[in-house]
């Protein structure tokens, strides 16, 4: 009896211990797991479709900016623009032509008993004999406003020979410039050269201004000339009509008319 109640209580402690090692399977909790990778899965898939699409549009761009910078080319690369340094060269040149003012005090009238024009007029010179056959110096405080004319005249010569030189080296600087805005590759090119050209038309209409600027002080001074030699007849004339009232007036003092009939003396034949 004790044996048989041996070998059963053996047989149930071997029937429990294979149950414990049995895993327990639940379906439900399978498949949410299941379903759980898939859904991260295809979020990673997202993920790497919307990193592919970046990676494209990254690629679009930098393909856009390459095509822009062929197109319009880099600003800060084109450097030396074709006639930018003449152009400057020519604007920082000292003015040639001279102010009124200057050649007023410049003028010495020395110097214009001795004009002759390039051999246009024939000269005063410094010196006249009389009739008498003295030797009478000039006085050159009379011929200073005909030396400032002069004067003008030769500086509208020397800015119009100044203005003729740079002319036409404006004028071969344009023709240069539109050549090479002819051949630009970029925008960026071009729109520097456009600014050069510009400039260089400006300082080109700029030069014909200096000639008027000169050709008209130079009319001024003969306009100051002319009113100078009414100024002195007028003062002249001034000076003639007071000298004659008081000539008058000396007379009237010391030549008293007589108011009485002359006596004169009777004599006996």
């Amino acid at each position: 009896m004790k044996a048989l109640l041996t070998i059963a209580a053996a047989a149930l402690l071997t029937t429990t211990s294979v149950r414990a090692q049995w895993v327990v399977y639940d379906p439900i909790m399978n498949v949410e797991q299941i379903l759980a990778q898939a859904e991260n899965i295809a979020q990673y898939v997202q993920m790497v479709d919307n990193q592919v699409q970046q990676i494209s549009q990254l690629s679009s761009q930098l393909q856009q900016l390459q095509q822009y910078n062929k197109a319009f080319g880099d600003p800060s690369v084109i450097v030396n623009v074709n006639g930018a340094n003449a152009l400057v060269s020519d604007l920082q040149q000292p003015v040639v032509g001279q102010n009124i003012a200057t050649l007023e005090v410049r003028s010495d009238g020395a110097q214009a008993l001795t004009y002759n024009g390039n051999g246009l007029y024939v000269q005063i010179g410094a010196t006249f004999t009389t009739p008498f056959g003295n030797q009478i110096q000039r006085n050159t405080n009379y011929y200073r406003p005909y030396e400032g004319v002069n004067q003008a005249t030769e500086n509208y010569t020397n800015v119009n020979a100044s203005v003729l030189q740079r002319r036409a080296a404006l004028k071969a600087q344009i023709a240069s410039t539109t050549d090479a805005l002819q051949s630009a590759t970029t925008a960026s090119e071009v729109q520097k050269l456009t600014g050069v050209l510009i400039g260089q038309s400006a300082a080109l209409a700029a030069t014909d201004k200096e000639i008027d600027q000169a050709g008209t002080l130079s009319l001024v001074q003969d306009i100051e000339n002319r009113n100078d030699v009414e100024k002195q007849a007028t003062a002249r004339s001034e000076q003639q009509r007071a000298e004659m009232v008081e000539t008058f007036g000396n007379y009237r003092t010391n030549f008293t008319l007589i108011t009485q009939p002359p006596l004169f003396q009777e004599t006996s034949q």
